[in-house]
Formats: C-alpha cells, structure tokens, sequence
C-alpha cells in the first residue's frame, strides 16, 4: 500500500491486479493481467510458477508484457505446507519447470521481453527492500532495467 500511494500520482493510477490478502488470483486472472500488462509484478510467497499452470503458460503469447519482477521464494510455515501439499500431485518435470531459470525461459518463450527474477530463497523484509530499490530506480529517478539492476546487485 505504502508502493501504491508514493507513486500514485506517476504510474500507479494504471495498475490494476490483486493486492494484499484479498483473495488467491484464479488461473483466468493470471492469464489476463499477464496478456493485458506492459509489466507485471509478482510479490509473494514460494514460487511464482506454483501459481501459474505451466501448462497454460506456454500456450499464451504475451509479447506486449515487456517487463515481468518476480519477487518470489519467500517462506513461511503455512506457505511451505500448501506448496508441499501441491507438490505431491506434481511430477518431478512439473517441479523442475518452476525453478527461476526455467520460470524466466518460458517466460521469455511466451514473449516477455525482460524477466527479472530471484534466484534463491530469501525474506519478506528482504524482498521489500529489493522492491523499494527497483521502483524508486525504475519509476523515480528513470534508470533502465539494467542499470537498476547493477544498482541492487550492490
């Protein structure tokens, strides 16, 4: 909420999505708010793709969605027990498919133009600061991708 009001007045009046606790985003939603976006974000618990139905993935082109942040692979008890819980239906391909590289090459296969992703598990305090750095960057000061990344590297 805090992300939201700084940058109202900028960019924010033009997002749309599912914020805070209100509800799990259904498959349709998914699919519709990556179609429709020229960026998305994803900020949330275990993996972005355990979300996502791979399958469903790879059938969409999603050309106009140049930019997709993935601020994923953070943990908590009850996280951990729903992704184990979908783990046990899933075949060790489908759980391999949802790693970050391989969630940023379908991504890429699909036609997003830039995927920035994390890589390992981290926390909720750390991934809240991560996102500070790459919207002040990004949307304050206009840096590009790469260099916001450079800057948030160090």
């Amino acid at each position: 909420k805090e992300i939201l009001e700084k940058y109202h007045d900028l960019f924010t009046v033009q997002w749309e999505g599912v914020t805070g606790n209100m509800r799990v985003p259904s498959q349709a939603e998914w699919e519709q708010l990556l179609t429709s976006s020229s960026a998305f974000l994803f900020y949330g618990m275990e993996r972005f793709m355990s979300h996502v139905l791979v399958n469903r993935l790879v059938a969409m082109n999603i050309p106009k969605c140049h930019l997709v942040i993935i601020l994923d692979l953070v943990r908590s008890q009850q996280s951990y027990q729903r992704i184990t819980n979908s783990d046990i239906h899933k075949s060790c391909l489908q759980i391999a498919l949802e790693r970050p590289t391989e969630t940023a090459m379908l991504l890429s296969l699909t036609g997003v133009g830039c995927v920035v992703a994390m890589q390992w598990y981290t926390s909720l305090q750390e991934n809240a600061e991560r996102l500070k750095i790459l919207l002040q960057n990004l949307l304050s000061m206009g840096r590009t991708t790469g260099q916001t990344l450079h800057i948030l590297q160090k």
